[in-house]
């Protein structure tokens, strides 16, 4: 079996890469241990637990793939404002989205919506879609790779996307390098009901133990309904895990400072271990990392999936115009155009994201004095919160073709 190019991982970036490719000519193979299929929406259904706050260059990116009307048509969260405080200080900030001219900041949607309207686009193409396979071997040869799946099926490419996840095994049989810490905290996932309106905001404390997020859902029956990120050390989380349903939403009301009134009702809950990861190369021969396969970040923002779609248009960018100018573009010099124009970006925000976790975990007196002072300063500075929105927005950086109007 041959492919001119595997792309490992059929989740919302992998997807993503596929479909922008859609056109090339290039066999493309699409490799996925899941099914592959369209799960059936019905709008009373209960929320997925795992949900991404969706920039407007990763809508873009959507629109321009056909995928955000299948988005919109299912369930999709805008939201206007965010409201960030210091639980341990008076310190808060507030960002709007008219301060750039903007209707939202951005979309808060489950991560199954999204992968479904991708999944729907592809269907109507010619990529191949592999689902219920699991890549069990990597093998270099004289051509680029051996593919060996379970169940002894072997493919043949010149080219392989890692688009598998954080805990990739494309990454880890193909001998990629990272860096990686454990934060030792995990993130309590879940849907909830609240007593007020959630005010199209998303509000996020800043806790001694770690931040809450509580992001706007939309429900058929226009209830007050929040999607939270509860981030806590290790044995806390299995604490609070081990919390029957009222004692729970009693504890994550007192965490919320009960912004959004009493806790009414919660879904079931997840704890996921926070770890963050980044490979030391995103490339090589006949090689490329995007996404979490390339690098994982902390929750804190919500911005791992929009670093995923970026990564998935640019290299689309390089590999149709490399296409274009007849090279190889399963090669080095090729591929590393990429990572050019990715990693730098990829690693400020990683940093950004780092600083404000440790500062905001800090016990010491001058830093908490820091943190209140600095978002009281911040807060009265319109055109640095204006800046700030931009760059969560995705409109600050060198965008790629597809994340553009």
């Amino acid at each position: 079996m041959h492919a001119d190019l595997i792309i490992v991982g059929a989740g919302m970036v992998g997807s993503t890469l596929a479909l922008a490719l859609k056109d090339s000519g290039l066999n493309i193979l699409l490799v996925d241990g899941s099914p592959l299929s369209v799960a059936p929406f019905q709008a009373e259904q209960t929320f997925e637990p795992r949900v991404s706050a969706l920039s407007i260059a990763s809508q873009h990116i959507l629109e321009n793939l056909g995928a955000w009307p299948g988005i919109i048509q299912r369930r999709a969260s805008p939201y206007s404002h965010m409201h960030v405080w210091d639980g341990s200080g008076t310190g808060k900030i507030d960002f709007s989205a008219s301060s750039v001219h903007a209707q939202v900041l951005g979309h808060i949607v489950e991560n199954r919506i999204v992968q479904d309207a991708l999944l729907e686009q592809l269907q109507d193409t010619k990529i191949d879609l592999l689902a219920h396979s699991r890549v069990e071997n990597l093998r270099r040869s004289s051509s680029g790779w051996l593919m060996q799946l379970e169940g002894g099926t072997q493919i043949h490419t010149p080219l392989i996307i890692a688009a598998d996840g954080a805990n990739s095994t494309v990454r880890r049989l193909a001998g990629c390098a990272t860096r990686e810490w454990d934060y030792l905290h995990h993130a309590i996932v879940t849907s909830i009901r609240c007593e007020k309106p959630h005010q199209a905001t998303a509000w996020q404390r800043f806790t001694d133990e770690g931040p809450l997020a509580l992001l706007p859902l939309q429900h058929i029956d226009e209830r007050n309904w929040c999607s939270i990120v509860w981030s806590v050390p290790k044995e806390r989380a299995a604490q609070i895990m081990a919390l029957d349903d009222a004692e729970f939403c009693t504890a994550l009301g007192q965490a919320s400072e009960q912004r959004l009134g009493n806790i009414e009702h919660a879904d079931q809950r997840y704890s996921i271990p926070l770890r963050q990861r980044h490979a030391k190369r995103y490339v090589e021969p006949s090689l490329a990392l995007i996404g979490d396969a390339a690098h994982s970040i902390h929750p804190l923002a919500g911005q791992g999936v929009n670093l995923g779609f970026l990564d998935a248009a640019v290299l689309a960018q390089v590999l149709l115009k490399a296409q274009q100018r007849g090279e190889n573009i399963a090669s080095e010099q090729v591929l590393s155009r990429f990572e050019r124009r990715r990693m730098p970006h990829n690693l400020a925000m990683m940093a950004a994201m780092d600083g404000f976790q440790h500062l905001f975990q800090a016990d010491a007196l001058p830093l908490r004095w820091l943190r209140n002072s600095g978002l009281k300063l911040v807060d009265n500075l319109d055109e640095a919160k204006a800046l700030f929105v931009r760059q969560a927005l995705g409109l600050g950086i060198d965008l790629p073709d597809l994340a553009k109007v």
